[in-house]
C-alpha cells in the first residue's frame, strides 16, 4: 500500500450518487485534510533540515573535540619533555657544579700543602739561622773567655805574628 500524497487527495474524484454525501462538504474537507498534510510537509522538511544542520554541528564538534583532545595530549607530551629537559638540565648543573667545587678544593688543598711546606721551610730556616747563631755566640763566648785573648793588646807585634784577635 503506498502513501498518499498531497497530489493525490487534490486530484481524487469520487462517484455522485443519488443520496450520497454533499460534493461540497467533501470539497471543504478535503482541502482542510490538503492543507493540513502541507503544513505537516512543510514542518517535516523544517526538521529534517533542522535535524541536517544539527548533525552537521555534531559533526564539526566532534572534529573539534578530537582537534581539543590531541591538541592537549600534545600540550603534555610537550610538558613533560620540557619537565625532562629541566630535570637533565638541572642535574647537568649540578655534575658541574661539583666538578668546580671539587676542583677547587684540590686547588686549596694544594695551596694548604705548599704553604705548609713553605712554613717547614721557614721553620728550617729559622732552626739553622737559629743554630749558626748559637754557634757564633759560643764562638764569640769561647773566644771573650780565652784567658789571652782579654789580656793580649789589640795591637799587632811587630815581628808580623798574629795576636788571639787575629787567631780568631
Amino acid at each position: 500500500m503506498s502513501k498518499i500524497t498531497v497530489v493525490d487527495i487534490q486530484h481524487k474524484s469520487f462517484k455522485k450518487k443519488l443520496q450520497g454525501y454533499d460534493p461540497s462538504d467533501v470539497d471543504q474537507f478535503l482541502d482542510e485534510i490538503i492543507e493540513t498534510l502541507e503544513d505537516e510537509a512543510t514542518a517535516r522538511a523544517a526538521l529534517e533540515a533542522q535535524i541536517g544542520e544539527l548533525r552537521e554541528r555534531i559533526s564539526h564538534f566532534k572534529a573539534m573535540e578530537e582537534s581539543l583532545h590531541n591538541t592537549l595530549l600534545l600540550a603534555q607530551r610537550t610538558a613533560d619533555e620540557v619537565k625532562a629537559s629541566a630535570h637533565k638540565e638541572a642535574d647537568l648543573i649540578r655534575a658541574e657544579a661539583r666538578v668546580a667545587v671539587e676542583k677547587e678544593i684540590a686547588g686549596y688543598g694544594e695551596r694548604l700543602n705548599e704553604a705548609r711546606r713553605e712554613c717547614q721551610r721557614a721553620i728550617e730556616n729559622a732552626e739553622k739561622a737559629k743554630s749558626e747563631l748559637r754557634s757564633l755566640l759560643a764562638t764569640h763566648l769561647s773566644l771573650l773567655e780565652r784567658p789571652e785573648a782579654s789580656s793580649t793588646p789589640a795591637i799587632a807585634p811587630p815581628n808580623g805574628t798574629p795576636t788571639a784577635y787575629a787567631d780568631a
